[in-house]
């Protein structure tokens, strides 16, 4: 028998809890606090469970008992996937927060991914302790550094129980809580009490059902630094155009989001909105109709955009070790064609490209991000101590709420038709298509 949609936001848990809670906050909040899942009135009206109840979602915060023992808990931290902004201020949070909130005193970091709990790469394991993560928050990168690709799960949860570990909180993006929710089914099957808790980690802000993920804002800071730069380049010569290519993978919500933050982009290419390079609707020719009428352009491409350009028909998409598609360089290539194009015209340009993506994604986390961070460990902390598992910790609706594994997938793109795409042809002034038919 098929899952209803109403079981798809059940949180499993451990246990239950009868240990009082020995923090000291304002107030707890209660298992039967939710959030309205649906907001808009049609579909609010269209889901509804079987007592006539519409769809809801549990919401995070401190619960009054608890499951585990302060004192008897050991927990693990893990990075995993490419590195972002913001992946040392989490790991600072949850270890401050079981420390001095709860008093859990054992606390160990797996190095380098879900290989650190692989015997045969003989990583070996860091103690955390509030003293040696007081700083790391003014670093990027990961201090327990990452890694990808597969591994195997029944190795994992061998480690995880040889090393007595009771909670686990793994950082990373779709693939992560993907192995997360293996992980989890195992530690379920073998029987284990053992609480698995994901904190949502992609720069590119790709994850269904979450407003936003850590990093986003930092990417978006500094990609602005980078634009800012394109256009002081393209306004320093005729007919200049500043080319910058932005991070994302197969989502344009960075360069979109970047574009709005900073309205001097006249074209914004992302891999939802299709385009064709010539023709007279094309994007070469509207570039070009840009320069005749005022002398400069600067351009933003997403990583993800036209990377049907660049395959030949029926060619396959290589995938990395964790299953994401090796995209091609669209940024390169746009270089060549542009440049050949005003060639072909004989219009003389001067074109100045700029790829700062792993600039962006190697810095500390900015103070919006820095505090979005605080707020995830802080949340996933509480949930992992009340004996929750296989879940993560989001923020949805401006609401910080407890969300299964087994729905989380990469898939949030940006909506053609949505306001954000509205809003980048308003301020960048672009065709609405760029296609010719």
């Amino acid at each position: 028998m098929k899952e209803s949609i109403f079981d798809d936001f059940i949180i499993p848990s451990l246990g239950k809890c009868s240990i009082p809670s020995p923090i000291n906050v304002s107030r707890f909040t209660p298992e039967s606090k939710r959030l309205l899942f649906n907001i808009y009135l049609d579909q609010y009206d269209e889901q509804r469970d079987p007592q006539g109840l519409p769809l809801s979602v549990e919401v995070a915060g401190p619960r009054e008992k608890i499951f585990f023992d302060p004192s008897k808990t050991k927990a693990a931290i893990v990075t995993c996937g490419g590195l972002c902004p913001g992946i040392n201020d989490v790991i600072r949070t949850i270890v401050m927060e079981l420390h001095h909130r709860y008093g859990v005193a054992n606390i160990i970091g797996i190095r380098y991914g879900f290989q650190g709990l692989i015997p045969k790469y003989r990583h070996p394991s860091v103690e955390l302790t509030p003293d040696y993560v007081k700083e790391i928050n003014t670093m990027g990168g990961s201090v327990l550094s990452s890694s990808r690709g597969r591994q195997d799960i029944g190795e994992m949860v061998n480690a995880l129980e040889r090393m007595n570990i009771n909670l686990l909180f793994c950082i990373g993006g779709d693939g992560t809580m993907r192995a997360t929710e293996c992980i989890t089914a195992e530690i379920t099957r073998r029987g284990f009490n053992i609480g698995v808790i994901g904190i949502p980690k992609t720069i590119d802000n790709d994850l269904n059902l979450i407003q936003k993920t850590f990093g986003f804002d930092t990417a978006i800071s500094e990609s602005v630094k980078a634009i800012q730069c394109a256009h002081v380049e393209a306004r320093g010569a005729p007919n200049g155009i500043g080319l910058v290519k932005i991070m994302g993978r197969q989502s344009g919500h960075i360069a979109a989001g970047a574009a709005l933050a900073q309205n001097d982009v006249n074209f914004v290419l992302i891999p939802e909105v299709p385009f064709d390079l010539e023709g007279d609707l094309g994007f070469l020719k509207a570039v070009e109709t840009r320069l005749r009428h005022r002398s400069h352009c600067v351009i933003l491409v997403a990583e993800g955009a036209g990377q049907e350009h660049l395959r030949n028909d029926g060619q396959a998409m290589e995938t990395d070790a964790s299953g994401n598609p090796r995209l091609l360089d669209i940024g390169v290539f746009l270089k060549a064609a542009i440049q050949e194009y005003f060639k072909r015209i004989e219009m003389e340009i001067n074109l100045k490209y700029i790829d700062p993506s792993y600039m962006i994604r190697s810095v500390p986390a900015n103070a919006s991000d820095s505090m979005y961070c605080g707020a995830l460990g802080q949340y996933a902390v509480h949930a992992g101590m009340a004996g929750k598992t296989g879940m993560l910790v989001g923020l949805m609706k401006d609401e910080y709420v407890h969300i299964p594994l087994k729905i989380i997938r990469s898939g949030n793109r940006v909506d053609p038709a949505g306001n954000i795409w509205m809003r980048v042809l308003e301020a960048t002034g672009q065709p609405a298509s760029m296609k010719n038919r």
